[in-house]
């Protein structure tokens, strides 16, 4: 049997956690925002099959960036620490997020 083990590192959970509290504009990082960063990152995937991954793949960073991000700045609102009006805040993460634009290049 073949188990796929899976290495952590900053990149699962420390981009969505900043981005979150920066969207709502978090006076601080609790240890709930912490907790729902964590549970977002587990929420990515399916443990059911033996040997299964306990991480997202790296191929879904930017999904787990933003399902991470949209948990922290929902419990950060929820614990009274948001300094943002929060609507959508699904919509309010994508509109926050990089989006990597490269101008053509032509040789000349």
């Amino acid at each position: 049997m073949t188990y796929v083990v899976a290495h952590v590192n900053n990149a699962m959970l420390y981009p969505g956690l900043a981005l979150g509290a920066i969207v709502s504009r978090a006076s601080r990082i609790s240890g709930g925002m912490f907790a729902a960063a964590a549970s977002a990152v587990s929420s990515m995937v399916t443990v059911r099959q033996l040997g299964a991954s306990l991480l997202p793949h790296i191929d879904d960073l930017r999904s787990v960036s933003e399902t991470v991000a949209a948990a922290v700045a929902d419990t950060a609102n929820a614990e009274g620490l948001a300094g943002a009006k929060l609507g959508d805040i699904v919509q309010q993460v994508q509109d926050a997020m990089w989006q990597p634009e490269y101008r053509r290049i032509q040789a000349g």
